[in-house]
């Protein structure tokens, strides 16, 4: 079994955050029912680079994080739907939300509301800010918390001024450290019999990705300023190599910094009063810049990166194309094969974990639903029989899908 065989999950989350964490709980076993409204369901369903997915309502930017769960096309603003979602809950172990706080509350479906029914309930409430203070009923998205936390007054150069990182990062971030709480919440329950409430804040997640930087802002002083691709030590920084091409040197111990020096064939470097101990180096960087830019432009970054890397942390700055293609990935299972979702003879890669297991670990079992495509066996797995059901779907508040072919992994 693999870990969350059993473990059943309702899921009110939606764009990228919350799905993110309830799918890496998917690709380990658990049943994650993925709660959508009947129109348009997710709204990452219409975002992506494939036009005729996105018309399908199954954009690639969808199929990225949401493998493995099951869908249900249900309106929570009418009060029959909401009611559906709390029967689920009665008998769910998780409810992963990422609403703004008191929303979820009003739909009747707030921790204190349903854990009156199911005491040994994990209740993951993921939202910008946190559920307390001034800033906690605002909504937001991954650029909008880099900016409020001060994450991108780090980003950039000097001349840029602040810049957002180039992917979500705090989507991702939040996302696998709230799969983590549910994790440890899980593994408590199994002492205490007790559920519990997860306030999960995406500034907070940005707080400790910025850790070493708000340790030098609370303990050094130091304002968090951006540097580009330099860092506080000259041997961890990013040179031009002799074809232009960037290489980033990763040599932040004593002995990395030596090993440096030999296989630059300056060791003059190493034996400097200036350089010769890497922690006392800050008042010569520049200095110390000049000397290995000097030496860094003899040869190609290609060329460097075989010299040093088995020896000196270091590597080619490469473009992601490069690295989708390879060796070094294709050695790994992070991106694993869903066809009969774009056509029948057509298969899309996607990203899973960023760990394997010797035996039962993350994988991919079924493609990303389409919406509404297990809304009728959830809705019987609720306890409604076929009359309160077809109910549901005339009236509107249940919308049914099926997939246009059988989709398959590999």
């Amino acid at each position: 079994m693999r870990p969350f065989e059993g473990i059943r999950v309702v899921d009110l989350t939606h764009v990228l955050s919350g799905p993110f964490c309830t799918y890496q709980l998917a690709l380990l076993g658990a049943d994650v029912i993925k709660i959508e409204e009947p129109s348009h369901g997710d709204y990452m369903r219409r975002r992506g680079s494939d036009e005729v997915l996105r018309d399908r309502h199954m954009g690639d930017h969808f199929l990225s994080q949401n493998a493995n769960k099951r869908s249900l096309a249900i309106d929570l603003k009418d009060p029959r739907g909401a009611r559906v979602v709390q029967r689920l809950a009665i008998r769910a172990d998780v409810l992963a939300e990422n609403f703004r706080p008191g929303v979820a509350t009003g739909l009747g479906l707030g921790y204190e509301q349903l854990a009156a029914s199911n005491r040994k309930l994990i209740y993951l409430s993921l939202t910008a800010y946190g559920q307390c203070g001034p800033q906690s009923r605002r909504g937001a998205y991954d650029n909008v918390v880099q900016a409020a936390a001060g994450m991108m007054a780090g980003t950039g150069t000097a001349g840029s001024g602040p810049l957002k990182t180039g992917t979500p990062v705090l989507d991702y971030a939040s996302g696998a450290m709230a799969a983590f709480a549910v994790a440890a919440a899980l593994f408590q329950r199994t002492t205490t019999d007790q559920g519990q409430f997860i306030d999960m804040s995406m500034q907070d997640a940005a707080m400790l990705l910025m850790g070493t930087a708000v340790m030098n802002a609370l303990h050094g002083g130091k304002a968090h300023k951006p540097h580009g691709n330099d860092h506080a030590l000259a041997g961890a920084s990013c040179y031009e190599a002799a074809d232009g091409q960037l290489i980033m040197l990763g040599c932040c111990t004593q002995k990395q910094f030596e090993r440096l020096c030999h296989l630059l064939d300056r060791d003059d470097l190493r034996i400097d009063p200036r350089f010769c101990d890497v922690n006392k180096q800050d008042p010569y960087r520049d200095d110390l810049v000049a000397e290995l830019a000097a030496v860094l432009r003899n040869r190609t970054a290609d060329q460097w990166e075989d010299l040093l890397a088995d020896s000196v942390p270091a590597a080619r700055v490469r473009t992601l194309g490069e690295v989708l293609a390879s060796d070094q990935l294709s050695n790994r299972n992070l991106l694993q094969s869903i066809s009969g979702v774009a056509g029948p003879d057509t298969e899309i890669a996607v990203p899973t974990a960023p760990f394997s297991f010797g035996h039962h670990g993350p994988r991919i079992d079924t493609p990303p639903p389409v919406l509404g495509q297990h809304s009728l066996e959830i809705l019987a797995e609720a306890g409604l029989d076929d009359v309160e059901a077809t109910t549901l779907v005339r009236d509107g508040v249940v919308a049914v899908g099926r997939p246009a072919t059988k989709g398959k992994v590999s």
